[in-house]
Parts: C-alpha cells; structure tokens; sequence
C-alpha cells in the first residue's frame, strides 16, 4: 500500500466512532471503529 498524508475530518459521526478522513489528493476515507480505513466511492 503506498504512503498517504491524512487529514481528519471533524463530523458528528466521530463520537459514534465513524471517522471521516482526506487524503493529499483530497479523496475521502472512512474509518469504522477498529477496522482499517477504505476508500470512498463516488
């Protein structure tokens, strides 16, 4: 897996453990609790 830069994104879904993040190519990612980030499709 290549290397990416993440920003993490503040949203309300943060305290029910859903993270948004977005990487230097400005793509979003999404983690969901323990499992590993995944790329959105859109």
């Amino acid at each position: 897996m290549p290397y990416y830069y993440f920003n993490e994104i503040w949203t309300p879904f943060k305290l029910i453990g859903i993270r948004l993040y977005k990487d230097e190519d400005q793509t979003l990612w999404v983690k969901i609790w323990h499992l590993k980030k995944r790329r959105l499709r859109s």
